[in-house]
C-alpha cells in the first residue's frame, strides 16, 4: 500500500513518469471501488487518499501546461 504522494515529489517526475503514476493510481482506485462494492474493503480512508493523489497529479499536469510549473530538465533561463 503506497503512501500519500506529495506535490514536491511530483515536481521531480517527468511527464512520462507522471502518466505512469496516474495510470497506477486510477487502477488502484478501480480495485478499491470494486472491493467496496463487494464488501471486501477494509480501509475506506484509502479511497479518499487515492482520489486526492489523482487530483494532485492532474493539478501538476495542468500547471505544467499553463507554465506555472516546469518539468524537470526544462528549466528556463532568464
Amino acid at each position: 500500500m503506497a503512501n500519500v504522494i506529495r506535490a514536491h515529489e511530483l515536481d521531480e517526475l517527468n511527464d512520462v513518469d507522471l502518466e505512469s503514476k496516474l495510470r497506477e493510481a486510477k487502477e488502484e482506485l478501480f480495485n478499491l471501488r470494486f472491493q467496496a462494492a463487494t464488501g471486501q474493503l477494509e480501509s475506506h480512508g484509502r479511497l479518499r487518499t487515492v482520489k486526492k493523489d489523482i487530483a494532485r497529479i492532474y493539478t501538476v499536469v495542468r500547471e505544467r501546461e499553463l507554465g506555472i510549473r516546469t518539468a524537470p530538465g526544462t528549466e528556463e533561463e532568464n
